[in-house]
């Protein structure tokens, strides 16, 4: 199982020994997410997808929006039918 973490301005997830990350600024109860990247290796692989898919349960459980500053993350949110809600 593949653990998120949380750094306090960087989302964090473990793939095959490398690491996806999201920047994000908290302010308020609004979380901006600045950008989201997987390493060469896991492109392709839905691992970014999964990262998005987690955090975005983590935000949802903190009562928290987010505004996409990423286009990545803009584009998945659109296109989420669970988590769609928290762009605010």
């Amino acid at each position: 199982m593949t653990e998120l973490r949380d750094t306090g301005d960087r989302y964090e997830m473990d793939e095959q020994g490398q690491t996806s990350w999201a920047d994000y600024r908290l302010s308020g109860d609004r979380l901006y997410l600045d950008h989201v990247e997987s390493p060469p290796a896991l492109r392709g692989t839905g691992a970014a997808g999964r990262l998005m898919a987690a955090l975005s349960a983590d935000v949802r459980a903190k009562g928290l929006k987010i505004t996409p500053i990423c286009g990545y993350a803009a584009a998945w949110l659109r296109r989420s039918k669970e988590f769609g809600d928290l762009v605010g």
